[in-house]
């Protein structure tokens, strides 16, 4: 494994040296700077995973060289060290995205114990996050840089992309990582219910309220509520959720007292909320309370060069604590490289756990993957759909498959989903982003 790589920089040399010695012997590779301009200079032609600043040199300020550091590369962890009397400017620092500061004199212990911990974090984060794209490197990014924030935050990506995943990722790197964690998936309960596994009851409030109850806002009180599907919530409770985020308090149903709570909301939602406001569908005032950070998740199939990745780490999940090696024939191989994954990530995962139990001497065939990943594979491998020379506009080629298909079906939802391969719910977050409108569109039972 590479060795963490640190830059230090100080306007004093003796100070420079002290922590070069320091950091070396723990087999972190050291770069030192004796200003805020030169240490961009090094950041300019190398990666750095973390840069241990002095906040008070000659030139660049540590404050300076942050703001100019996380301009340029998010990802990069700060460290600052601080002497007496600038502790108002340190705190300051956190604020605006450092990971720690240490007051002079510092013990060398608790030098290492922070850079340590702030290491970790990026190990942790790699860890949570399998990906080597470039699209998901840009939300990791984000995720260092908006965890420490109280802000609200909201998540946007189609159904399967991994939406908890990346909020309990902001969770485990947040302040607030070593309080509760709480998840409700608002489209999954009933309105009436949502309310009380949200807020919570007093005794007697309705019928089978035999105890008070304590609420998800209540339960996370100095953690993080994550409230995936946020856009299927009803106007009545999308009120009290707002009233819960501007005020910091909730009512139980039932009850008569105001109740103190400090959560930090995450919301997700595979839908287009903007146009639900425009429809009087979503609250206004919700939606731009809810959306102070904004996370956009890609689709899988905008992030091909994950799917390797994830195809083995998935194959490692279901067969651990087994001798199994299971291998591919060419053409099942190819369907999962190559397919659109209209479920995204968890389709995939849905697909390979499938896979590993039906397969016969531990190789997969096209047989043991889903009927929905196969129909037209003959065709498709025949290069039926063979991309032409000059490139397509993929969301053209979508835009007409759909149109294709909901003319076939008489503009009957659920029937078109089909067709394409798709849930219900995506093909209807596709209708509203490419501006179709719902009048005439048939809706079945999903069921």
């Amino acid at each position: 494994m590479a060795r963490k790589s640190i830059l230090v920089v100080d306007d004093e040399k003796n100070q420079r040296e002290i922590l070069e010695t320091i950091l070396s012997s723990e087999g972190y590779d050291v770069t030192t700077a004796s200003s805020g301009e030169a240490a961009m200079k090094f950041v300019a032609d190398r990666h750095f995973d973390l840069v241990l600043t002095d906040l008070k040199m000659t030139g660049m300020s540590g404050l300076d060289l942050l703001k100019s550091l996380t301009d340029f590369d998010k990802s990069i962890i700060v460290i600052l060290l601080t002497a007496h009397g600038t502790i108002d400017s340190a705190v300051d620092a956190l604020r605006l995205g450092a990971f720690e500061y240490l007051q002079k004199p510092y013990d060398s212990e608790k030098l290492l114990e922070t850079v340590s911990r702030a290491l970790n974090k990026l190990t942790t984060l790699d860890a949570e996050i399998i990906s080597v794209s470039p699209e998901m490197d840009k939300v990791k990014k984000l995720i260092l840089k908006i965890a420490k924030s109280n802000s609200t935050v909201l998540i946007r990506g189609e159904s399967g992309t991994g939406k908890e995943l990346i909020a309990r990722s902001m969770h485990t790197n947040s302040m607030r990582s070593s309080e509760t964690f709480q998840a409700v998936n608002c489209a999954a309960i009933n309105e009436n219910l949502l309310e009380s596994e949200l807020f919570g009851h007093e005794k007697g409030s309705f019928t089978g309220a035999v105890a008070e109850k304590k609420g998800l806002f209540e339960i996370a009180h100095n953690g993080t509520l994550f409230l995936d599907e946020i856009g299927e919530l009803d106007i009545s409770l999308q009120a009290k959720i707002l009233r819960a985020l501007q005020e910091k308090q909730i009512r139980r149903v039932g009850g008569v007292r105001d109740i103190d709570v400090d959560v930090r909301v995450v919301a997700a939602t595979n839908r287009d909320l903007l146009h639900m406001v425009e429809e009087k569908r979503f609250r206004e005032d919700l939606y731009y309370r809810l959306n102070v950070l904004s996370i956009e998740l890609p689709a899988l199939r905008e992030r091909r060069s994950d799917i390797p990745v994830l195809i083995d780490y998935f194959l490692k999940k279901h067969t651990r604590g087994t001798s199994r090696k299971i291998t591919f024939t060419p053409e099942a191989r190819r369907l999962l490289d190559d397919y659109s994954y209209p479920g995204n990530v968890r389709q995939l995962e849905s697909a390979l756990e499938r896979a590993i139990l039906l397969c016969e001497n531990d190789t997969v065939t096209l047989e043991d993957l889903p009927p929905e990943m196969t129909q037209g594979t003959v065709a498709a491998s025949g290069d039926l759909f063979k991309l032409p020379p000059e490139g397509v506009n993929f969301e053209d080629v979508e835009r007409s498959l759909i149109m294709q298909a909901m003319e076939r079906t008489d503009n009957n939802i659920t029937k078109s989903a089909k067709l394409l391969g798709l849930t219900f719910r995506t093909l209807q977050y596709r209708l509203e982003k490419f501006g179709f409108k719902r009048e005439g569109a048939e809706e079945e039972d999903e069921a």
